[in-house]
């Protein structure tokens, strides 16, 4: 596989300018839990920033559309770990800074690439927590270079602690009870902070935005 057939396979990865390294995007629409909590009231996902702006861009969301229909192709994992391997420089790699995860098989097929990628400490956020769970009830293991973070639902609700920590994963939230992301102070950028990508940084919490 070259890297032009790996990069059209899967659609390209991301870059958010945030972000200090690339990420990797699906439609926001096609979010599963985020699309109903779309339409409720004091939910993150009713603000959702993925829905707006540069993201809604004809061009764009052709882009993210072509990565979602890449998800059913069998050589999705090897394209991701082929391209992530060959692309990332900065040692870490951030899952959906728009979209979610879609199914158990997807979780799993995340976690694989992971594997394929061990110099790389990935972060995935997600709203799925019925995967997530499903995936650890049935022996699922997540990789040591992958830290997935369940994200509160509501901007003045709780972070599902109890749960997190019984699935033995992450969270983040709104409420400034954790980690707070300097992100707001400094430009909208992380630049030396990668709280979000360490798994001992059991809570972080977010600006709203």
């Amino acid at each position: 596989m070259t890297l032009n057939e790996a990069w059209n396979l899967v659609g390209g990865l991301s870059e958010p300018s945030k972000m200090p390294c690339f990420g990797y995007s699906t439609p926001a629409k096609r979010c599963q839990t985020g699309m109903k909590l779309r339409a409720v009231v004091g939910t993150i996902c009713a603000k959702c920033y993925a829905l707006k702006g540069n993201y809604m861009f004809p061009k764009v969301q052709e882009s993210l559309e072509r990565r979602f229909a890449s998800l059913s192709n069998p050589l999705w994992i090897e394209a991701m770990a082929f391209l992530i391997n060959a692309k990332e420089k900065s040692g870490f790699f951030r899952w959906h800074d728009s979209g979610d995860v879609q199914s158990v098989a997807h979780l799993k097929a995340i976690c694989r690439v992971a594997e394929l990628t061990p110099t790389i400490t990935h972060w995935l956020p997600t709203r799925e927590y019925g995967f997530v769970g499903e995936f650890v009830r049935s022996g699922g293991k997540f990789p040591a270079n992958l830290t997935v973070r369940l994200s509160a639902l509501k901007i003045d609700g709780p972070a599902p602690l109890l749960l997190a920590k019984n699935l033995g994963v992450t969270v983040s939230g709104v409420k400034v009870e954790g980690f707070n992301c300097p992100a707001s102070n400094q430009g909208n950028k992380c630049l030396d902070c990668r709280a979000c990508w360490d798994k001992n940084t059991f809570r972080v919490d977010y600006k709203k935005h």
